[in-house]
Parts: structure tokens; C-alpha cells; sequence
């Protein structure tokens, strides 16, 4: 009976765990959305984006494009699903952004 009690609580609470998993791929999704603003304000002044918004810089790559007076900043991220019961059932999630500012200072 208690072999049968502890998979019915692993089932039961397998829906939860997935629930947690989308909440931390959402939650990366506005901190890459932010770092991507913080890249593209820093090239617009001139000055080294770099990794922002508490993403892992080894798991993050920052992308900085000029088109004439304008700068855009790709931010692309790998969300690891690891929590457990659900993180070995998918691939890790690639998160991108870009923003695009007007440059306040000449762009090479």
C-alpha cells in the first residue's frame, strides 16, 4: 500500500513540478528581455554591453548590431530544465530578445 500511496503522490504531483518548470523558463524570458534593453541602451552611449539581468553569463550570449544612426542588441539564453520528475523529460529552452536604440554617440 505504500509502494501504491507513493506513486499516486509522484503522479499527483508530477502536473505541480511542470507548472514550477514554465514558471522558471517565464521568469528567464523577462530577465532576457531586460538584459537585452541593458545591452542595447549600453551600446547606444558607447559603451561594452555585457551580461546583465542575473542570467549566467555561460549560458548567455549578448549580440550587438549597428545599422547606420541605430544599435541592436540580441540576447539569447539556455534555460537547463532540471527540476526534478519533469527536467529529464525536456531539452533545455533557448531564450532570445533583441532590442533596438538609436545610437547617442558616432558607431563605428
Amino acid at each position: 500500500t505504500k509502494v501504491v500511496a507513493d506513486a499516486l503522490l509522484r503522479l499527483h504531483a508530477t502536473p505541480g513540478v511542470g507548472v514550477v518548470q514554465v514558471a522558471v523558463v517565464a521568469v528567464a524570458q523577462v530577465r532576457v528581455e531586460h538584459a537585452a534593453r541593458e545591452a542595447a541602451r549600453a551600446a547606444a552611449v558607447g559603451a561594452e554591453p555585457a551580461v546583465a539581468g542575473g542570467l549566467d553569463p555561460a549560458r548567455t550570449t549578448v549580440g550587438v548590431v549597428a545599422d547606420g544612426p541605430w544599435v541592436t542588441a540580441e540576447v539569447r539564453y539556455r534555460v537547463a530544465t532540471d527540476l526534478p520528475l519533469v527536467g529529464h523529460l525536456a531539452p533545455d529552452v533557448e531564450l532570445a530578445a533583441s532590442t533596438t536604440f538609436r545610437a547617442e554617440v558616432p558607431v563605428p
